[in-house]
């Protein structure tokens, strides 16, 4: 196969399972009021069912970006889209809200896999003059994503059930399987031969669950234990990996690069600060504005619209451009446009929502591929796998942390019981404080990523 057929057949692969995970998280949005009344759940519960695919999902990224390193991230791709094809059938047949979760659980683990070495594999294939561009239409694809849940998935919703998004991806997902096995040609297996840490693996999965739930379920006694232990079990970890031959991640790589370290917590931030705002917008269109579910959907896709389509342009524009300016002006949109929408209001034009959601999309065309591009061509060639999960890492910390303060916000002003009228006006405080933190946070990473420093991509080793 020439290179030019290896390049197109990579993005055509990777750009199909970058479509149908995010298609899945947006629809589901859409989804949650009709699962709240299926399964008569409260509204902490209702968090649950984003939170769980996202813990799971963070968890593994960073093990699994090393073992794809050494095992090669092709066959780690297939084995996790198929994971995530089969979990994902199994939702639509849930009989109960832990039988869910549960799924949404390994539907997490499933897309731990094929997202780390989604981008990895991009990396290996494309030399650093073309990145940006190929990683723009990766975007383009998650963006696609996005723009099709929210209003199929409203759609879907209101004419069959909540249970049809499902069912809609598995035809999808088989396509992403037949074209990687047939089509994605070759194996890159840079770090082959290295040994896999497990127990470090172990300790930092089970650090990270102990700090996220106990954030989750705050301001209890067991959260605080649980967060020292979390916390100090990093420690344990970063000590463990600085001391043995094989670390499953390389700690020197935020200790020596400055551009790996600050775009990666320009990341983690970002996601931290943007990750709700599709799951705070579809509950106040519905409850508060009364919009069916296929219409807030079309209001919702507003944003990932713009997004799919200048985020194939930014990316090749930071081809040419330091990628840490245009990730820095789009960080300074995104904080623009969350400030907005804490005044928020039942009266509200719904085009000033979607303005809003306009300009963010605008916000995160320029951030999202311009910063994966820092990110990835800062670090040698056998370090891809790592810096793709990292990437993905602080994307799924960041938008477990976002879930958590708003989750947090809801135990704090609703408390366990369902979105009704009567506690609608401490719904719309919720998402008032949600927005304002939440644009204090992206304030925070405009810094971060201002201050990374300029790229020098000689360091890549294509």
């Amino acid at each position: 196969m020439s290179d030019r057929s290896t390049k197109i057949s990579a993005l055509i692969v990777t750009g199909v399972s970058s479509f149908i995970t995010p298609y899945m998280l947006s629809g589901v949005n859409i989804a949650l009021p009709g699962i709240q009344k299926a399964f008569s759940i409260d509204a902490i519960l209702l968090t649950w069912i984003a939170t769980s695919y996202v813990l799971s999902n963070s968890v593994l990224l960073i093990p699994i970006g090393k073992i794809a390193d050494i095992y090669g991230r092709k066959k780690i791709y297939i084995i996790g889209i198929t994971i995530f094809v089969i979990s994902n059938f199994l939702c639509a047949f849930a009989g109960s809200i832990e039988i869910l979760i549960t799924l949404r659980i390994i539907l997490g683990i499933g897309a731990a896999m094929h997202l780390t070495t989604g981008v990895a594999i991009i990396i290996s294939i494309f030399p650093v003059k073309e990145r940006g561009t190929a990683l723009g239409i990766n975007v383009a694809a998650v963006y696609l994503g996005l723009s099709a849940g929210p209003f199929i998935g409203g759609l879907l919703t209101h004419y069959f059930s909540w249970q049809s998004i499902f069912i809609t991806i598995t035809p999808i997902g088989i396509l992403s399987i037949i074209l990687a096995v047939f089509f994605l040609k070759g194996e890159w297996a840079d770090a082959k031969g290295e040994k896999f840490d497990l127990l470090g693996s172990i300790i930092y999965g089970a650090s990270l669950i102990m700090i996220m739930y106990g954030v989750s379920i705050l301001p209890q006694l067991t959260a605080f234990i649980l967060l020292f232990l979390g916390i100090a079990g990093l420690f344990g970890f970063a000590a463990r990996e600085l001391k043995i031959d094989y670390p499953v991640f390389e700690l020197t790589l935020f200790k020596h690069n400055k551009v790996f370290t600050f775009s990666s917590l320009a990341a983690l931030i970002n996601y931290a600060s943007t990750h709700t705002i599709t799951f705070l917008l579809s509950l106040y269109l519905q409850f508060i504005l009364d919009l069916p579910p296929q219409t807030a959907g079309l209001v919702l896709i507003s944003q990932p619209i713009v997004q799919a389509v200048f985020s194939p342009f930014m990316g090749k524009l930071s081809d040419k451009i330091d990628p840490g300016l245009l990730a820095s002006i789009g960080m300074t949109i995104n904080t623009v446009g969350l400030f907005m929408l804490i005044f928020l209001k039942p009266g509200l034009p719904i085009i000033f929502i979607i303005g809003i959601l306009i300009l963010l999309g605008f916000g995160y065309a320029l951030f999202s591929s311009p910063n994966t591009n820092a990110i990835m061509s800062s670090v040698e060639k056998k370090h891809y796998g790592i810096a793709s999960g990292t990437v993905a890492t602080m994307r799924t910390i960041g938008m477990t942390l976002s879930m958590t303060i708003s989750t947090l916000i809801f135990t704090m002003l609703i408390g366990k019981t369902e979105i009704m009228p009567a506690v609608y006006p401490a719904f719309q405080k919720s998402v008032k404080i949600c927005f304002i933190i939440f644009t204090v946070l992206s304030t925070i990473g405009i810094y971060f990523s201002s201050t990374r420093g300029n790229l020098n991509r000689e360091v890549n080793n294509v």
